[in-house]
């Protein structure tokens, strides 16, 4: 957190729950809003210059929640759902600057039909990612999950600790993974035709 004018020197770094960076900006022009937003993996609360240090505190809590439940909603109304290639490799630069601190950085990023046996793939040396179509009717926050999932392979090639350790940031990791797993176990089985 960077103090402001006023702002209280020899503070803490401030975090958000998942570990992202938070920045408090100080503005003479605003006078009495505040906003907070996501900027290149860093959540920035805005608040006018004349706040006091506990005025700042209640504000950069009550932002940070709003900033945490509004995650929440966009992922649980899957109102994000990116139907092109170019929506696509827009929400996949959201979901680094969010999780990864924008260092994921592919080169293309598209839906393709022919992926039978995985959701999505990567190919660091290209900076390459491909989606499988089968994820499009899926919920928004699995298609996130398999997405930063891919992201995070352009980082770390391998499934090692490492690897894993860049999706705790995402709170549906386990779920999602829980999720497709069941997809998998009921196709493989063809109980998805079953169910009418």
């Amino acid at each position: 957190m960077r103090p402001g004018p006023g702002g209280s020197e020899g503070a803490s770094t401030l975090t958000t729950p998942n570990g992202s960076p938070v920045e408090v900006r100080r503005s003479a022009r605003r006078t009495r809003t505040v906003a907070a937003f996501w900027e290149d993996g860093t959540a920035v609360v805005a608040i006018p210059a004349r706040f006091t240090a506990a005025q700042e505190r209640e504000w950069v809590h009550k932002m940070l929640a709003k900033l945490h439940r509004q995650g929440k909603r966009q992922a649980a109304a899957g109102r994000r759902r990116p139907a092109t290639d170019e929506a696509l490799a827009a929400h996949a630069a959201q979901l680094s600057a969010q999780y990864l601190g924008g260092r994921s950085v592919p080169i293309s990023v598209r839906w393709v039909s022919n992926q039978n046996s995985r959701w999505g793939s990567a190919t660091p040396a290209e900076g390459t990612i491909r989606l499988s179509d089968k994820l499009r009717p899926m919920p928004q926050w699995v298609i996130d999950y398999v997405l930063l999932h891919e992201l995070a392979h352009l980082l770390v090639a391998s499934h090692n600790a490492a690897f894993w350790k860049l999706l705790e940031a995402y709170p549906e990791t386990q779920r999602a993974k829980a999720f497709l797993e069941g997809v998998s176990f009921a196709t493989s089985r063809g109980m998805d035709k079953d169910a009418d």
